[in-house]
């Protein structure tokens, strides 16, 4: 919270040093800077789990620290996308669940507080006597950026239901759950909670309209890395094609896994762990035996190569495939989209040519308007004896 506080603090003062021209550029100005501060703070742990979480810890032996002491935090051994769909679903639920009790629950304290300070004041006799305006009256005010918190509420919610639902599908339907409880406590507040908001007429959404189009261009971006870097489907469709059973069939099913999990682990040599990372126990009360071999997931050659923990072949596989996977999906997702939006246009046909036609009387009425006023004029000229030469008409 302390955060927020801080960025929308930063955003006023930034916004008031530029010193805007017009209204249009103050409100487009203002919206763009607290939208990019709240995304940042909102989005910046989902990115991090999704993209940094666990690529940059090193192996086993050789393993990145930070300031030669901390050893990075890795993902859990089942990947990092469960921990990217519990974040997700933490954010769904939790956070829309206190953001409808706070909208709600803000005012309602308020108001109680008002009316126990009447109470105290006039005595319950007398505060029933007051009429309906002065009850309206004691309300409470909306915010100044109460539409402004409305519509930036319901743009971030677009965003986490959009940049990452690749990760958690449930998103969308979250979503449309709380919307339909938020429409009907926001109805309630206005209604009961808060004074009637002054009217301002407003030509379309403004700005908010281009931070859709980017977050929805981020979003197929996004899900193209999260399905590519964050999933095990580019490794799982690269063994099953390339170094599975079913290898050079041109088919993949159930069968044609056996033996990914193997595939997809790595072989370190026990000895080589460094002095600070060696395990407590060598295993012994599991096999008998001290263990000579552990594995780890990776794609790194035996420490017996000739280039001992090196990159494998198939990780140069995995990693072209996952790139062109990225590049074939934002591609094949962004000529969809173009080819719906010139499918279905913004205006329909019967309302776009009622609208030029309501252009063309417009235009027309304008001229006969001119048109009259300029005869009008040459009658009085001719009337008081003046004459004019290439008159018109």
């Amino acid at each position: 919270s302390l955060l927020l506080v801080l960025y929308s603090s930063e955003t006023l003062i930034i916004f008031f040093t530029e010193q805007p021209r017009t209204e249009s550029e103050w409100e487009n100005s203002f919206t763009l800077k607290m939208f990019l501060f709240q995304f940042v703070n909102l989005n910046s742990s989902t990115f991090y789990i999704a993209f940094f979480l666990g690529r940059f810890t090193g192996h086993p032996g050789a393993y990145l620290r930070l300031i030669n002491r901390w050893r990075l935090e890795e993902c859990h051994p089942s990947g990092c996308l469960i921990d990217l769909c519990m974040q997700m679903g933490i954010i769904m639920v939790l956070k829309q669940t206190w953001n409808n009790f706070m909208e709600l629950g803000y005012p309602l304290i308020q108001n109680w507080w008002t009316r126990r300070k009447l109470r105290q004041e006039y005595g319950t006799q007398g505060k029933t006597s007051f009429p309906q305006w002065e009850k309206d009256y004691n309300l409470q005010p909306m915010n100044a950026y109460g539409l402004f918190d409305e519509y930036l509420e319901m743009i971030l919610q677009f965003g986490f239901t959009t940049i990452f639902v690749a990760a958690f599908p449930l998103a969308p339907l979250l979503a449309l759950l709380n919307n339909i409880i938020e429409i009907r406590l926001d109805a309630y507040k206005f209604v009961t909670q808060w004074r009637r908001p002054l009217a301002s007429r407003a030509k379309d959404i403004g700005i908010w309209y281009g931070i859709l189009e980017g977050i929805g261009i981020l979003s197929v971006i996004t899900n193209a890395f999260v399905i590519a870097v964050t999933s095990d489907f580019i490794p799982r469709l690269v063994y099953a094609y390339k170094y599975g059973p079913c290898a050079g069939q041109g088919e993949a099913g159930q069968k044609c896994m056996v033996g990914y999990v193997n595939a997809s682990l790595s072989v370190f040599l026990v000895s080589d762990f460094e002095n600070r990372s060696e395990p407590t126990s060598n295993g012994s009360e599991f096999s008998g035996s001290p263990l000579k071999y552990c594995r780890y997931r990776d794609y790194r050659d035996p420490p017996h190569s000739a280039v001992p923990y090196g990159y494998t072949l198939q990780f140069w596989h995995v990693l072209a495939a996952r790139l062109a996977f990225i590049i074939v999906f934002e591609h094949l997702v962004f000529c969809i989209k173009h080819l719906i939006s010139y499918l279905i246009p913004d205006l329909p046909k019967d309302l776009r040519d009622r609208m030029r036609r309501e252009k063309y009387l417009i235009q027309e009425m304008m001229y006969e308007a001119e048109l009259e006023r300029l005869q009008k004029e040459r009658k009085e000229r001719k009337k008081n004896g003046k004459s004019y030469h290439n008159e018109w008409p």
